[in-house]
């Protein structure tokens, strides 16, 4: 083998090597990107099955900003419209999802709630979009809610 044999031996290793390791960088960089998905879909999941639980037809008898901040008082579905964006603050932070619960890892994540009535069918129905965003990340889930069922 010839020293210049050698050397083409050594420069196609090392760009092999160079590309190689440029792969995993940008691989490694990603890898929590999968994870921030992951926790916005479950608060995402949380905050709908939470609403669904609700009666599709009983309200509140008297909506106003200090019955929407607590969510302990809600009965029915619609009563969450308190959540719709408008005013900005009117939003769930992922610091408390579930009633009071505390989830840390969830705190930069803040989710929307609309609820419209729909006619699916001839039957009324009231239809739930949970937005949830954050850490680069915007899920939105949509789930019905009928009266009786």
């Amino acid at each position: 083998m010839t020293l210049i044999e050698l050397i083409l031996f050594i420069i196609i290793i090392n760009v092999g090597i160079f590309g190689i390791l440029t792969v995993m960088n940008s691989t490694t960089r990603a890898s929590a990107d999968p994870m921030l998905r992951k926790q916005a879909v479950a608060m995402a999941e949380a905050i709908l099955e939470e609403v669904l639980s609700r009666n599709a037809t009983a309200t509140l008898p008297e909506t106003d900003m200090n019955t929407c901040s607590n969510r302990a008082l809600y009965v029915g579905v619609a009563d969450y419209s308190c959540f719709d964006g408008v005013p900005a603050s009117a939003v769930i932070s992922g610091a408390h999802t579930l009633g009071s619960t505390s989830i840390p890892a969830l705190a930069s994540l803040s989710a929307t709630v609309a609820v419209t009535a729909v006619n699916v069918s001839g039957i009324a129905m009231q239809r739930v979009a949970v937005t949830v965003t954050g850490g680069g990340q915007e899920i939105t889930l949509f789930g019905y809610r009928a009266a009786g069922f």
